[in-house]
């Protein structure tokens, strides 16, 4: 059996990989291939927590653009992610994963209220954690919030799923001589303006060294391949 390279870590979802090839709302289908993906690395004895955006549903920033009040806007963003977190978690567990979701701002009726000690607990039971609502304030992004449950939760790489294989120079679906990095440094990373993950989020994780693997979510087994250590996507990482 292959064997993981991390032990404990962070899968970071966009709202966007849930929605399949329609852009919007929720695509059950997807969802399904996801959990399998994600089973695949629970089989391996890998701890996994889940940050979920809501992309796919709304997106705080862009509703601001249209006019809404930013704070409300980023608050109607987080929803977006519960609804998410709740979709997965279904999913999951009628594959027979035990799931626990917790949100950053308390809805006592659907989920649990994020409690550090508490998520850590379930990640020790076996159970995947699915951390929805960002961090609870407005102006972060739910990458920042993955960042910050990365490090609260003692995780030792996040995962960044994206619908392309790592990050290049430029968008390599509006630019085909776009060029990969199969590595980068933080520092490296920021001074470049690449805009895979904000500043904000690489900058914690350069702080607390903790690497971000950014891949291909949509070919099967690549989350697998992340695990055991396989070269794919882009690895960023301290010098």
């Amino acid at each position: 059996m292959e064997k993981p390279i991390y032990k404990r870590i962070l899968l970071k979802l966009g709202g966007e990989s849930l929605s399949g090839e329609k852009g919007y709302g929720i695509d059950i289908q997807k969802i399904n291939f996801i959990s399998k993906e994600i089973i695949e690395i629970k089989k391996l004895g890998v701890q996994i927590a889940i940050v979920i955006g809501g992309g796919n549903i709304f997106r705080g920033q862009e509703g601001s653009e249209k006019g809404i009040n930013r704070v409300s806007a980023d608050y109607m963003g987080m929803l977006a992610t519960a609804i998410n977190a709740l979709a997965l978690q279904d999913s999951l567990e009628k594959l027979n994963v035990e799931t626990r979701v917790q949100t950053a701002i308390e809805m006592k009726a659907i989920a649990e209220p994020y409690i550090r000690r508490r998520a850590i607990r379930h990640l020790q039971k076996d159970r995947i954690v699915i951390l929805a609502a960002g961090t609870g304030n407005p102006y972060f992004t739910t990458d920042t919030a993955a960042a910050l449950r990365a490090i609260e939760l003692n995780t030792e790489a996040i995962l960044k799923a994206t619908k392309v294989d790592g990050i290049y120079e430029s968008d390599p679906l509006k630019n085909s001589k776009a060029v990969k990095f199969s590595k980068l440094g933080f520092l490296e990373f920021l001074n470049k303006g690449l805009k895979v993950m904000d500043a904000t989020s690489i900058s914690l994780c350069m702080e607390n060294n903790i690497p971000v693997i950014v891949f291909n979510l949509n070919i099967a087994g690549n989350i697998k391949r992340v695990i055991v250590g396989e070269k794919i996507g882009t690895i960023v990482k301290g010098e």
